[in-house]
């Protein structure tokens, strides 16, 4: 009865959930690791010297074709073996890596016929010896494949640096280019839809010649230019990569998507298992760092956003917003608190399906970002168009047109608030609703001045979050980065500065009330 093989991701394997990042899909063996390996006393007696496994398999079936899926190392000990010719000929057109033919008890030695039926149809065969047990073998190639993807894993973190510190210079479309030719050991080119460069780096391929002097592939750059242009956002549909070869040149395209449908192009003379996740990680910091070769609408939108939430007048930034609205204010932190850079917030706005992003002046900042509203006849409520992001706490308001983006701001960085008090991923300020509706608004907000004249804004602020949070003084101080007993002094001077009985549910009622029309 066949054992059970054990798969090996591919490259087109569903990736981990986050927030573990993607890793590179296992390497294959080569099958010299394993005949190195002394202790197995494995010997290759027919075949080629060169293939690549992705896996053992056991069976004894005199046909074991519709078992297996290629690149395996078959075992045998020829149990049902009449036809050596047909039997290779079907592993052959299974695509199996190599066979194993264990001697004793079965067959004394490997039946002649075999290993001529493995030389006439290229098919690598090893002699085990009867001292070697078939799980032995299999442990050897686990063993190795692990050994394998330890190294395929560091070599992809050591390119994820590399990349990382390359987009973190002066000039960094073409330092990250540089050192993406560099990690992969070939050409990378950032083309538009049309095929024009825009920047380029390493050798390219169609310079490259063999020990005669002659060209390896003279036309590889024009097939490159055609792939890329399958992957272009100039038409829907279009997939977001794609690959090819060109004589003994890999070819791989990669929309980045813009105003322009940028491109990266690339040409290795080899393909590693980890290549596909480096070129992934390269197209996600192009696909920020390239924004300024998106067209100027794009940087005057975001710049329209800074100078909106620093309070310039909505009429003047409007017309670079493109629309009235409505919008929502996002605030975001890190979740483990560590500062956000331009990458890091530019990331987050890619998975928030938005370009206007706000990184802040230091450290201690919130990036903020503004979200274009749904254009569907009902949208989503905000709650379910908005969602959690790995790593990030966010808050966001309700959404608001553009002339009251200044309050969604304050709404936003409220709801962020709230959100770290309670350890939740994601706030949502809602706006009001109830009874509180029935109020018109000119009404309500001329009675929450008046109510609330006597608190400064720090004080006024202390308020409302202790309010939502429904009078918790931890979780209050949490959200407002202060000591809990100076949470306690703000409100006891809340409750002397208005004359009012905090614990009285009544008062809390209306200053809620008050609180929620600023």
């Amino acid at each position: 009865m066949d054992e059970p093989s054990m798969p090996i991701p591919s490259e087109g394997s569903t990736p981990p959930s986050p927030p573990s990042p993607p890793g590179p899909p296992t390497p294959p063996i080569p099958l010299a690791e394993l005949l190195a390996s002394k202790d197995l006393g494995l010997r290759r007696i027919a075949g080629p010297a060169e293939a690549e496994l992705l896996w053992v398999h056991t069976s004894e079936m005199a046909d074991p074709y519709p078992y297996l899926l290629g690149g395996e190392l078959l075992l045998s000990a020829g149990v049902l073996l009449t036809d050596p010719d047909h039997y290779v000929g079907r592993l052959v057109e299974a695509g199996a890596a190599a066979l194993g033919f264990g001697v004793r008890p079965v067959h004394e030695t490997v039946p002649r016929a075999l290993i001529e039926a493995c030389d006439r149809q290229g098919l690598p065969l090893l002699e085990v010896p009867p001292e070697t047990p078939f799980t032995a073998i299999a442990r050897t190639v686990w063993r190795l494949m692990a050994e394998a993807r330890h190294r395929e894993l560091r070599r992809v973190t050591r390119s994820q640096q590399a990349l990382a510190t390359a987009a973190a210079r002066p000039d960094p479309v073409p330092a990250v280019l540089h050192q993406l030719a560099a990690q992969l050991g070939g050409r990378a080119v950032l083309l538009t839809a049309r095929g024009e460069e825009v920047h380029a780096a390493g050798r390219d391929p169609a310079e490259e010649t063999d020990a005669a002097g002659r060209l390896l592939a003279p036309e590889a750059a024009g097939a490159l230019t055609r792939l890329a242009r399958v992957v272009a956002r100039e038409r829907p549909g279009s997939p977001a990569s794609a690959t090819d070869t060109h004589g003994d040149t890999h070819l791989s395209a990669y929309a980045l998507g813009g105003a322009e449908g940028l491109v990266l192009a690339l040409a290795t003379r080899r393909r590693e298992s980890g290549d596909h996740t480096v070129a992934g990680i390269a197209v996600v910091l192009l696909s920020l760092l390239a924004a300024p070769h998106q067209g100027a609408d794009a940087a005057g939108r975001s710049a329209a956003l800074v100078r909106m939430l620093l309070g310039a007048d909505p009429a003047e930034v409007a017309p670079l917003l493109g629309a009235t609205g409505p919008w929502t204010v996002v605030h975001a932190r890190r979740t483990d608190g560590t500062p956000a850079d331009a990458l890091t917030a530019g990331a987050l706005g890619a998975s928030l399906g938005t370009a206007l992003v706000d990184a802040g002046r230091g450290g201690g900042e919130a990036v903020r970002l503004l979200l274009p509203g749904a254009e569907a006849e009902r949208p989503l409520p905000e709650a379910e168009r908005i969602t959690p992001q790995p790593g990030w706490t966010l808050g966001a308001s309700a959404p608001t047109p553009v002339t009251a983006l200044d309050a969604a701001d304050a709404l936003a960085a409220h709801a962020l608030a709230h959100a770290r008090a309670t350890r939740a991923p994601l706030a949502v300020d809602t706006p009001v609703s109830g009874l509180a509706a029935l109020v018109p608004p000119e009404q309500a907000a001329a009675h929450a001045r008046a109510l609330l004249a006597p608190l400064t804004a720090p004080l006024a602020d202390t308020l409302r979050c202790w309010l939502s949070l429904h009078g918790n003084w931890d979780r209050t101080a949490v959200a407002l980065g202060v000591h809990r007993n100076t949470v306690r002094q703000r409100i006891g001077r809340c409750g002397e500065l208005l004359e009012a009985d905090l614990d009285d549910m009544d008062v809390r009622a209306e200053l809620w009330f008050a609180l929620r029309q600023g």
